[in-house]
């Protein structure tokens, strides 16, 4: 009985401790708020003096967006891809509400939104970075070279485990 005993120790303790290292099952229940504010048209740049100064500052365009469906966790919010005066492209998550979780990144991906999430790993997909806050609104920029034609919707994905928290179909106004 008492080498049964040290035998389960000795074996229930790094699998445990494993399994916390790996599931990290805390973050079930943490939550990381971000408010980031929108991006903003920069003021004009003084013109130089053959060129007439711009009469007004060119708007932030929207490319597209899309409400974000629940895939492995419960997920709401939009996401919104714009177009800033000067050229660059930015992701805007708004209102996100998500389970935190380990490893979570922002991809921009080709795949279709469904309500299952096996495909988003399957096609073409851009990392944006890792998730700033599973609470609030955040700015993701888009590389300047990303085909944003193909690459039509974006989705939380846990890099440990392989799944989508949530997604969302970017969509033309």
């Amino acid at each position: 009985m008492k080498l049964l005993i040290v035998l389960t120790a000795a074996l229930g303790v790094p699998a445990l401790a494993l399994a916390m290292y790996l599931f990290q099952p805390w973050r079930l229940v943490t939550t990381q708020t971000v408010n980031e504010a929108p991006p903003t048209v920069a003021s004009a740049p003084a013109a130089r003096p053959q060129e007439p100064a711009s009469a007004t500052p060119q708007p932030i365009e929207e490319l597209a967006s899309g409400t974000f469906v629940s895939h492995e966790h419960a997920t709401t919010g939009t996401a919104r891809l714009l177009r800033l005066p000067d050229g660059s492209r930015v992701l805007r998550v708004e209102n996100l509400k998500t389970s935190d979780g380990p490893d979570l990144r922002v991809w921009l991906s080709d795949q279709p939104v469904t309500k299952s999430w096996v495909n988003f790993d399957d096609g073409r997909h851009l990392e944006l970075g890792h998730l700033k806050g599973n609470r609030g609104n955040a700015n993701y920029a888009v590389p300047a070279d990303a085909d944003i034609g193909t690459l039509t919707s974006v989705t939380i994905w846990c890099r440990r485990f392989s799944v989508s928290f949530g997604a969302a179909a970017l969509t033309t106004p």
